[in-house]
């Protein structure tokens, strides 16, 4: 197999978090008396990290003001810290798939644009911190996916050259990280993409979970 490593998105990838998400913003728009937004908003506002989902749910006509934004943020992250994880459910796959990958030997990690408080707390909750050798969570480097920073100081610390590296999500977000970081990219169809369907076109492969996503990357080969 060409790859040396694998780098993982998690919320929408290895793990439906929609729940967790959705009831600490209910929470959070429940202290700080604003309109409620419907799971299906949530889903379609996650994607870029935990600012822009709280300033997503407070905007209506016009954005918060940075004051209202950043008392969003701290409610938020203090519902969040104690539901993350209770209503999370892991993807059809995950498990198997994530087997299968360190049984190949492969340097595995996580990307992802949580920030680091709730990600290593959801990876343990979850049973599942002991399969990655590398977590980058959004407040890990200066910028987030779509950057390809968070990728490329994933691979320098397996010691793995960009092309080396394969990227598994479930975004636009992720691909675009993927590519500008010189790695191919994979996509499960299953996620949240900012409420738009993924497209296959713009992704090296659409594999139905992570299993698959393995399998394919076994005969995978570059144009």
């Amino acid at each position: 197999m060409r790859f040396q490593s694998v780098t993982f998105d998690l919320d929408g990838t290895l793990l439906d978090t929609i729940a967790d998400l959705a009831e600490a913003c209910r929470l959070m728009l429940d202290e700080i008396g604003a309109p409620q937004r419907t799971p299906a908003e949530v889903h379609s506002f996650v994607g870029k990290g935990m600012a822009v989902l709280v300033e997503r749910c407070l905007t209506h006509d016009k954005p918060p003001t940075a004051e209202a934004l950043q008392a969003a943020i701290e409610s938020f992250k203090r519902h969040y810290t104690e539901v993350n994880g209770r209503f999370t459910l892991v993807y059809p796959g995950v498990l198997d798939g994530l087997k299968a990958w360190q049984a190949s030997g492969a340097k595995m990690g996580v990307v992802t644009n949580k920030p680091g408080m709730f990600t290593e707390a959801l990876l343990d909750r979850m049973g599942m911190s002991d399969f990655f050798d590398v977590i980058v969570s959004g407040d890990t480097t200066a910028h987030k996916k779509p950057h390809p920073e968070p990728i490329l100081h994933a691979c320098r610390l397996f010691g793995v050259r960009p092309d080396r590296n394969l990227h598994i999500g479930d975004s636009e977000n992720d691909i675009h990280a993927a590519h500008a970081a010189g790695c191919p990219a994979f996509c499960v169809p299953y996620g949240y993409n900012e409420g738009k369907p993924v497209d296959s076109a713009d992704c090296d492969a659409l594999v139905s979970d992570l299993l698959a996503a393995y399998q394919q990357a076994l005969t995978f080969k570059t144009s």
